[in-house]
């Protein structure tokens, strides 16, 4: 009886211990020396039953200090014992920049929540040490200069339009500052008025003179100087010469060449009763006075151009100047704070392209 309970327990044993080894980790290098810069792989196998999934080492870029991770290869897998149990092949590619000796702990898998390490590994790395052979001294040229790269016109483009809008860009500046502190509006509203025709303002002058009634206050020299100064201009606009500036006769005379005695004949009564007026101190009675307003009527009645029907006054432009508004006032700062900035960071860009350039 104590046999069969030895042969029993012996066979759990066994068994165990085969159920332990169902998983197997390795780990293997294939370079233990390199020179800095070079590259080895390390290959981690796991050998375990097919039916069993396995969760190998995430690295993020490093192995451990100063050994990098530069590459991580697909696992492959492959079927043994038709297909009862896999090995899984999983490559790393390291490197590194600084000679020394590194310890490489063993890598951890996990099967179904269980931990399996790898052996450890350690990799020499040295440094480039290339000797000089004294009577072949051509075969050693060290280290090379940093070499320029080839001129090209595309890494110019931005320096060049930022160079060339530098210049509209500073005389808008220049020009906003001054619109700003000028206190003008940027656009001036221009108001269009119709401009009368001359026989129109004549008879608005001579309706003022006539409401204001001045020969009645005692001042003929002043309605008479008044009434003629509306003829003159009048004249003057109708008739194309300075009748401001010409005596009474003259105009008679200059009219005379134009038009018909008829129609003169009252202006020429008007103007000598003025000159009697204003040179003379001639007085002359109410009625002369009427008699003097309507044959000016007359003569603007008779001499005036015909209009045409449905035509329209001719324009003028008259420009009202305003006083800018608050709101005018920001923007046009802040459209000049915003030049002020865009100027001094293409000032700044072409200096580092330039510094980058001949540093």
């Amino acid at each position: 009886m104590k046999r069969y309970i030895f042969l029993i327990t012996l066979f759990m044993a066994l068994a165990g211990r085969l159920s332990g080894q169902s998983v197997t980790v390795d780990a293997t290098i294939d370079s233990l020396q390199i020179l800095i810069g070079e590259q080895a792989k390390i290959k981690l196998q796991v050998s375990l039953d097919a039916n069993k999934y396995a969760i190998f080492p995430v690295y993020v870029d490093t192995l451990v200090r100063g050994v990098e991770i530069i590459d991580v290869a697909k696992p492959d897998t492959q079927l043994l014992n038709g297909g009862k149990r896999a090995l899984i092949t999983q490559e790393y590619t390291i490197t590194s920049f600084d000679s020394a000796l590194y310890y490489l702990p063993p890598m951890e898998v996990v099967v179904e929540n269980e931990k399996y390490r790898s052996k450890a590994l350690a990799l020499k790395v040295y440094s480039v040490n290339v000797p000089l052979d004294p009577e072949n001294p051509e075969q050693f040229f060290g280290p090379k200069d940093v070499m320029k790269a080839p001129f090209a016109w595309e890494d110019w483009y931005g320096l060049m339009v930022c160079s060339v809008l530098l210049i509209p860009f500073g005389i808008l500046f220049f020009y906003l500052v001054k619109r700003f502190f000028d206190n003008k509006p940027i656009i001036r509203k221009v108001k269009v008025e119709p401009k009368l025709p001359p026989h129109q303002l004549a008879m608005q002058e001579i309706e003022r003179i006539k409401s204001e009634k001045v020969w009645q206050k005692g001042n003929p020299k002043e309605y008479y100087t008044d009434l003629t100064d509306a003829i003159r201009t009048y004249i003057k606009d109708r008739f194309g010469f300075n009748a401001l500036e010409m005596t009474s006769t003259e105009i008679i005379d200059k009219l005379l060449e134009i038009r018909d005695k008829d129609a003169i004949s009252d202006l020429r009564e008007l103007f000598q009763t003025a000159d009697l007026v204003k040179f003379a101190k001639h007085n002359p009675l109410m009625n002369e006075n009427d008699a003097n307003l309507i044959n000016a009527i007359d003569f603007i009645n008779e001499t005036k151009e015909k209009e045409e029907e449905n035509s329209k006054p001719q324009p003028t432009e008259i420009t009202i100047i305003e006083k800018r508004s608050l709101r005018t006032k920001i923007l046009l700062g802040a459209g000049i704070v915003a030049l002020a900035a865009t100027i001094v960071g293409s000032f700044i860009y072409i200096g580092l392209e330039l510094y980058n350039y001949f540093a």
